[in-house]
């Protein structure tokens, strides 16, 4: 001992700390993997209770991660305090870590608050088609920090909850219908009354449209080269994009058939000749 530079008064305070310490140290170790197979069960347990009581899928997913990190956070105060650490220093450590974690971490803080918002506010819901932040998707989960979106083409689109509750969201699946308007344009040739007749017997033959409000046929613009006609009509979010492609087919097939052209852009160009002297 005395080649380590250790006297006998050291050494036999080195043995005495490492005999407090160690229940200490074998009690931490054991609360902390009682408290995590605890906290298992009881997360399992919620997710139980939540499919019992059916409540909205978003507000399940973000209660169960928010009480799920909550016990967590506990149970770390806890083993910590058995180590000996008194409950002051705690608290003091745990705020300047706080501290410096806010200010390192303000854009994951902000989607936080932004869950938050949207959770409160719901302006969408696990299974809307929306569009925010360039992006179009059906909502696929909705988490604390992030939402995730299922785009048309099978791509998963994540976006930050903050950006997200501060920017415009259309959301197309919230009011159960929709208004759809196409544009078809005829020639100037063409008889305007018959081209509308036309458009509005194609749409009032299928089941699917809604006749209230009812569909309607105007003429939105005179064009360069083309008289463009606009059909109105509602339907049901199901059944909007199969009337919407059907009809832009049948249209151009009744029209051309019922003698009415449809133009494409062109220019006339007329040739002058100058004689030279």
């Amino acid at each position: 001992m005395e080649k380590l530079g250790l006297t006998k008064e050291n050494w036999d305070q080195f043995i005495e700390w490492i005999w407090n310490f160690v229940p200490g140290l074998i009690s931490a170790i054991l609360i902390l993997f009682i408290g995590m197979w605890v906290i298992r069960i009881f997360s399992k347990g919620l997710r139980k209770f939540f499919q019992k009581k059916d409540y909205d899928e978003t507000l399940e997913n973000f209660l169960y991660e928010i009480i799920n990190i909550g016990l967590k956070i506990l149970l770390l105060i806890l083993v910590i305090t058995q180590l000996g650490v008194q409950t002051s220093s705690l608290v003091a450590i745990l705020g300047a870590a706080g501290l410096a974690v806010g200010l390192a971490l303000q854009g994951s803080l902000a989607n936080f608050a932004g869950g938050v918002l949207i959770l409160f506010f719901k302006p969408f819901k696990i299974g809307d088609f929306i569009e925010a932040q360039g992006i179009s998707g059906t909502v696929k989960e909705i988490s604390i920090f992030t939402t995730k979106l299922t785009t048309f083409g099978n791509q998963l689109a994540i976006i930050p909850n903050g950006k997200l509750s501060n920017d415009n969201i259309v959301n197309y699946s919230s009011e159960g219908i929709r208004r759809d308007k196409i544009d078809i344009g005829i020639s100037y040739d063409s008889n305007i009354l018959e081209a509308k007749q036309i458009l509005l017997d194609l749409i009032n033959g299928q089941e699917l449209v809604m006749q209230e409000p009812t569909p309607e046929v105007i003429v939105t613009e005179l064009g360069d080269s083309a008289v463009t006609l606009q059909l109105r009509y509602w339907a049901s979010n199901d059944d909007f994009w199969a009337i919407h492609f059907y009809t832009i087919e049948e249209a151009k097939k009744k029209l051309e058939a019922g003698g009415i052209s449809l133009p494409f852009p062109q220019r006339d160009v007329h040739l002058y000749s100058k004689e030279m002297s």
